[in-house]
């Protein structure tokens, strides 16, 4: 009997396919059955070698051995994973294996992995490809019944091997580069820098800002208010107010206009990551892994997706879905809705996968045995198809413009004239308990008026000041990072490939700093290695951060570079460019990068080393005594004063020789210490201790008296 092997990414997706395709006996690191074998990965099971497996020169960081430009690459498998990557091998080397599926994510990391582990296990044997959006039986079956050649993937494994060779040029050669230079561990990567660089850009502006005053004139009549534009002056807003006070305001105008509000798209990664922050709180990386449990569970289709729309095959499914989900959902009791699906169809601007939806799983599943967490998100992922497929917000504007007293006064209102798909989430959002209180829309209807009508007002002068730019948020830094480069490249036929263009991808979706999946990943390692902090909702660099972003050189930190980079990488997985020379031009980016910074002055080296923490001053030569790791030393190197932490005298006391101790000894000679751990009568007492210095290489301390 021959067996068709099946590779996943996780052990849980594993579970689920194996399942669906009659795979249903365990056995040590996969499962059999119905002529199928079915294992997994763990993500990663092959990785790129450390720099020291090419040279053990490499295992120093020296700037004299860079760059480090591997020829050939090299690859490992991590010790943790050798286990069931050698259960891999030998599954994919069984001689009743006739053929692989590579069931790893259906995305370009999904890919790399799989591509990795085949090679390493030395496998020839032929591949075809499970692509699929969705974990529901329906699914995995409709796509084991559709299985792609493995070959169809060739360009997207070569973009995604790019990515992954750049990633490791840049981040080891810059890490080490300006690590050497600036003698301090300084993690430098091909996309996070950049981010990094518009925290710090931000963060420069806000400190720059100076807020300036600013006074407006408002006049009232009854229910009607209207307000003069900026005045600098105190006197002058004054002034105009004494004029108005009393008089009659003139309606000169009045323009009427009936606008309509399109319903919003579908979510994708990017769109649902911002939102739950911006409503809940959650990290992008916490979205992302929530909305991979919940697509594990076969509630949520797939994350890791770019796309807005579903494909036009969908249409039934949708209509389905959505009725069913007015019966489920509390906040769609009773609505009204027309569903307009057409408008949320488009297979044209579905890239690899289609927008993030609920499932028919969830609709039968509801929101039994979820965690709070995963049921906000659901109910996020339901609102917007609702959303989506609603009528259009329709409403009238006002404004109306008054004269009185030489001045023009502006009246503005707004009327609802059809609640459209703003009821939906109005409704889910009054269910729902968000971490931060989003603005209520502004409703202002004016009083019945015509033009030439003529009213007598009162007056008033209301200060102001202007307000600086606000600090990123992950929703408002995500936006950012998705459009990085934008606005930077005018849309034109010479730069948008041929592709793009009949996909309808927008200059916005095809720049961008990293790739919805990857931007999590992102934002966490920069908080993880210090360069950034988390304020509330809040993203702020740090000192390091600053002080990284702005010794690096451009083509490190420019977005605009590296967005251009990642467009490269879009282009390489559709077939329209050339993944060899994209690899030239980034080791000749290194190559110049290790060629111009060679060195650095003096000052600068110490740009990145700690402040040092003055405990007070030195009884031998009066200079400042600092707080290091393992001791209080005096910052005269020629002196040999030095308090050590682990002093035999304190250990023996079990007492902690602590900065305010040490701080006392400098300060009195002595210090009151309270329990200290006496071993001969076994019990604590408190004492003053003694600074007992005799100018020789170790200090001594005595007990002067209990307390």
């Amino acid at each position: 009997m021959s067996f068709q092997l099946v590779i996943a990414e996780k052990p849980s997706v594993a579970h689920s396919i194996a399942a669906v395709i009659g795979a249903t006996e365990k056995q040590n690191g996969y499962w059999q059955g119905g002529g199928y074998l079915v294992s997994w990965c763990i993500g990663h099971l092959v990785s790129f070698a450390e720099a020291g497996q090419y040279d053990e020169k490499y295992c120093k960081w020296r700037y004299e051995d860079l760059p480090i430009l591997p020829q050939p690459w090299q690859f490992i498998v991590p010790d943790e994973k050798k286990q069931q990557f050698e259960i891999v091998r030998a599954l994919l080397n069984r001689p009743d294996v006739d053929s692989v599926t590579a069931a790893t994510d259906a995305g370009r990391e999904g890919e790399l992995i799989f591509r990795f582990v085949y090679q390493m296990a030395g496998c020839t044997k032929p591949v075809k490809r499970l692509w699929i959006s969705s974990m529901e039986d329906a699914a995995i079956r409709e796509g084991f019944a559709n299985l792609y050649p493995d070959s169809d993937y060739d360009a997207l494994y070569r973009s995604a091997l790019c990515r992954a060779k750049a990633d490791w040029l840049v981040g080891i050669n810059a890490t080490r580069l300006f690590s050497v230079l600036y003698h301090k561990t300084l993690t430098v990567g091909r996309v996070q820098t950049p981010t990094l660089k518009m925290l710090v850009d931000r963060d420069a502006k806000i400190l720059r800002f100076q807020k300036e005053k600013y006074y407006t004139v408002g006049i009232q009549s009854g229910s009607l208010k209207a307000d003069s534009g900026h005045i600098a002056s105190m006197d002058e807003a004054n002034t105009l107010k004494s004029t108005c006070a009393g008089t009659s305001a003139i309606c000169t105008s009045i323009k009427r206009e009936r606008k309509a509000e399109q319903p919003p798209k579908l979510y994708d990664l990017t769109t649902l990551q911002r939102e739950a922050n911006r409503l809940f709180g959650f990290t992008a990386k916490q979205t992302l892994d929530y909305a991979q449990q919940l697509y594990e569970k076969k509630l949520l289709t797939y994350p890791r997706t770019d796309s807005q729309y579903l494909t036009e095959d969908m249409g039934q499914t949708a209509q389905h879905l959505v009725s069913d989900l007015l019966g489920l959902l509390p906040f769609a009791q009773g609505l009204d809705l027309t569903p307009e699906v057409g408008r949320i169809l488009n297979s044209k601007k579905v890239s690899d996968h289609h927008a993030i939806i609920p499932t028919s799983e969830f609709v039968k599943q509801g929101f039994t045995g979820l965690a709070e967490s995963e049921c906000k998100l659901m109910n996020l992922a339901c609102s917007k198809l609702l959303c989506a497929i609603a009528a259009p917000h329709e409403y009238e504007t006002v404004t109306a413009v008054f004269f009185c007293a030489g001045n023009e006064f502006t009246a503005k209102g707004k009327t609802v004239l059809v609640p459209g798909w703003k009821e939906i989430d109005q409704r889910f959002r009054s269910t729902m308990k968000a971490d931060g209180k989003e603005e209520a829309e502004s409703l202002n209807t004016l009083p019945e008026m015509a033009e030439g009508q003529s009213f007598r007002v009162t007056s008033t002068v209301s200060e102001h000041f202007t307000s600086p730019p606000k600090a990123y948020t992950e929703d408002t830094l995500l936006s950012a990072m998705e459009r990085a480069g934008a606005e930077d490249m005018p849309e034109d036929k010479v730069n948008c490939s041929a592709g793009a263009r009949e996909g309808g991808l927008g200059q916005a979706e095809r720049k961008g700093l990293g790739t919805p999946a990857t931007r999590a990943a992102i934002l966490e390692k920069l908080v993880q290695m210090g360069f950034v902090q988390r304020k509330g909702k809040q993203l702020v660099p740090t000192k390091d951060g600053i002080n990284l972003a702005v010794v690096l050189p451009e083509s490190l930190t420019s977005p605009v570079l590296t967005a251009e980079w990642e467009n490269r990488l879009t282009e390489i997985a559709k077939g329209k460019a050339d993944a060899d020379e994209f690899m030239a031009e980034i080791e000749a980016q290194v190559r110049q990068l290790v060629k111009t910074y060679s060195c650095i002055s003096a000052d600068k080296q110490n740009l990145f080393q700690s402040e040092r923490v003055i405990i007070g001053k030195c009884p031998r030569c009066s200079e400042n005594v600092y707080e290091g790791k393992k001791n209080f030393y005096c910052g005269n190197r020629s002196c040999q004063f030095v308090m050590w932490k682990n002093d035999r005298f304190f250990e023996q006391r079990k007492k902690a020789f602590t900065p305010k101790i040490a701080a006392a000894l400098l300060k009195n000679g002595k210090a009151k210490v309270k329990g200290l751990y006496s071993e001969k009568t076994g019990k604590t007492y408190d004492a003053t201790v003694l600074l007992a210095d005799t100018g020789g290489k170790y200090v001594n301390y005595r007990v002067e008296r209990k307390e």
